[in-house]
C-alpha cells in the first residue's frame, strides 16, 4: 500500500453508540452529523470530547479524527 492509499483509508472511531466508520480526513463535525440524529439532538445541545479531552463547539470543524479515536457526546452540565 502506498502513502496515498494509506491516507485515503477509512477510519473507525469508537462512540457510545458503537463503532463509526468515516472517510479519512473526517472531523468531529462529520462524526456528529452521523451520531446526533440517533440521539434526537442538535449540535448545540451536546458537549463533545475526543479521547477524553473536551472539544469546544467552535473547534469541532477543525478537529480531525484519527483511526481508533474515542468520540463522546454528552449533555453539558450547567448550574449556578
Amino acid at each position: 500500500m502506498n502513502t496515498a492509499q494509506a491516507l485515503a483509508a477509512p477510519i473507525t472511531v469508537q462512540t457510545d453508540q458503537g463503532p463509526l466508520n468515516l472517510p479519512a480526513g473526517s472531523t468531529l463535525c462529520d462524526a456528529l452529523d452521523h451520531l446526533l440524529p440517533a440521539l434526537g439532538k442538535q449540535a448545540e445541545q451536546v458537549a463533545t470530547a475526543v479521547n477524553g479531552e473536551f472539544v469546544p463547539r467552535g473547534a469541532r470543524a477543525g478537529h480531525l479524527l484519527h483511526d481508533g479515536d474515542a468520540v463522546l457526546c454528552f449533555s453539558p452540565i450547567t448550574g449556578g
